[in-house]
């Protein structure tokens, strides 16, 4: 996928080092993209992929419903990447070492609306503040072993 516009950027720091935090962050991420909420969402917007597949434990390849894993660098990256009829999207997960035993967990969403019916998504799910809660609900969890 090519390079899709600036959505946000959440960050967290995490009481764990990379070691700890990396096997959590594959676990966790692969867990909440599994719910059956996911897979609904997923048949009603029309995304693709629709069904879980692929590689276990989660790696390139793994697809989730609405998220194919675009690309990993253990230790360093998650890149996840979508699309269904209102948008084109990527979610990329960052870990930075701070030392000390402590890591900055940054989650970054790229995406494009197009059309009257993009721009209407986009407002309700960027503009209302869901996606922002989303996310940060998502990424407290990793606050705490």
């Amino acid at each position: 996928m090519s390079v899709l516009p600036f959505v946000d950027e959440h960050v967290v720091d995490v009481d764990a080092g990379v070691e700890e935090l990396w096997p959590r962050l594959l676990v966790k991420v692969g867990r909440s993209l599994s719910t059956g909420g996911g897979a609904r969402y997923a048949r009603v917007v029309g995304a693709v992929p629709r069904e879980g597949g692929g590689v276990r434990p989660l790696g390139a390849g793994s697809e989730f419903p609405g998220f194919r894993v675009a690309r990993v660098v253990p230790g360093r990256e998650l890149a996840l990447e979508g699309r269904h009829r209102f948008s084109s999207y990527s979610l990329v997960f960052r870990v930075e070492e701070l030392g000390g035993g402590r890591c900055r967990l940054r989650a970054e969403t790229r995406a494009v609306f197009p059309g009257v019916a993009g721009r209407v998504y986009r407002a309700l799910v960027i503009g209302s503040g869901g996606h922002a809660l989303a996310m940060r609900r998502l990424l407290a969890g990793y606050r705490q072993p």
